[in-house]
């Protein structure tokens, strides 16, 4: 018999044996030449190899949960490493984070947060505190832009290259005031007890209101106003020690309640941009209708392009806002010793083309 036909005798044969097999013995009936059943036999190690089997379960399940907890956060929040930490390189919000505080980058204690990227928390509407921690070294003048809710920046006491006055964003030394947040006039309304926020145009507003609120003085130390400081900033006065040196890029950026820039030293105060002043940065006033008067101290040396753009108008024919632009020195003085960037005067609509407004050279300071 070849060996195939003895093969197909064998099968048939096992299979008759089985067929065979009464139901109550068919899960321990044991065919020749197979492996005998171990139906009711302890498994060797059984305890251990179920410990096991568990373990390996526990650890899938907490790495999976971890890498979608990261994976979920990463979406959130984006960093960098770099040798001293973590950059904060993006925040976005989930529509529920009102308060923020970068200090360390997620699951990761052992390196802190270090720097924080230009527009890290670009146009985010809900957070309402941010809290700096101890070892941030450097943030980006641009951070915060358009926070639109922001009320306070907090800094922790023991770091050594920034802090906060009652909110308000500085350098350790107060030298340059980096981020006077958006809505932080909401914060001050709520500090003096207002329910609700007044405008000029309301019967309740009255010069307390614009003091407690609508009004910001600049500590005598400050020699710069940081890019995008008081950007749409709900001022109406601001206060500008002498010492200040420079006015950075979009400073004051559609700030476009403030009507008053006063100057003070000591315990006089004058009108308009400080004496001393050197730069003027790009678009640092633009935008800012309700302010309607500016002189230009014999200090400045620089002026940035557009630094005044559309802060002139014209309502009922008549032209309103900075409707002149006053200078210290003569046409000729400034034209040779003031790096002056293109539009930095103001225009205005004059039947189908823009007309710059009236400079004034060698006029004196309005009094006030």
């Amino acid at each position: 018999m070849s060996k195939k036909n003895k093969e197909a005798d064998s099968a048939a044969k096992i299979e008759r044996e089985i067929t065979a097999v009464p139901d109550s013995e068919a899960w321990t009936y044991h065919v020749d030449g197979l492996k005998a059943p171990v139906i009711g036999v302890p498994v060797k190690n059984a305890k251990i190899k179920k410990v096991t089997v568990v373990i390996v379960l526990l650890v899938a399940i907490s790495l999976s949960m971890l890498f979608s907890i990261r994976a979920i956060h990463s979406d959130i929040y984006n960093y960098e490493e770099l040798e001293n930490g973590w950059e904060f390189v993006k925040f976005s919000n989930p529509g529920t984070v009102t308060e923020l505080s970068i200090d360390y980058a997620f699951g990761e204690k052992d390196k802190p947060i270090t720097e924080v990227h230009e527009y890290a928390l670009n146009c985010d509407d809900k957070i309402v505190t941010i809290n700096i921690g101890k070892d941030v070294e450097k943030i980006d003048g641009k951070s915060f832009y358009s926070v639109w809710n922001l009320q306070n920046i907090f800094v922790d006491e023991e770091n050594e290259y920034y802090r906060d006055l009652d909110g308000v964003l500085y350098n350790k030394d107060l030298t340059e005031v980096i981020c006077y947040p958006i809505d932080h006039d909401a914060y001050l309304r709520s500090k003096a007890g207002y329910e609700e926020e007044l405008w000029p145009d309301n019967d309740k507003y009255d010069e307390a209101y614009e003091q407690a609120v609508r009004t910001y003085k600049l500590p005598e130390t400050v020699t710069k106003v940081g890019d995008l400081a008081f950007n749409y900033a709900n001022l109406v006065t601001v206060y500008l020690p002498e010492g200040l040196k420079s006015i950075g890029t979009l400073s004051f950026f559609k700030a476009t309640s403030l009507e008053n820039v006063i100057s003070y030293k000591g315990e006089e105060t004058y009108v308009s941009l400080p004496e001393g002043l050197e730069t003027i940065g790009s678009d640092a006033f633009s935008y800012n209708q309700a302010m309607e008067y500016m002189f230009i101290p014999s200090s400045v040396k620089e002026i940035g392009h557009h630094a005044f753009w559309d802060t002139v108008y014209k309502k009922s024919g008549e032209l309103k806002g900075i409707s002149v632009m006053n200078v210290a020195v003569s046409e000729e003085e400034f034209n040779s010793s003031v790096k002056a960037g293109d539009h930095w005067i103001p225009n205005y609509d004059y039947n189908l083309f823009k007309k710059n407004i009236e400079i004034n050279y060698s006029c004196e300071r309005e009094a006030g």
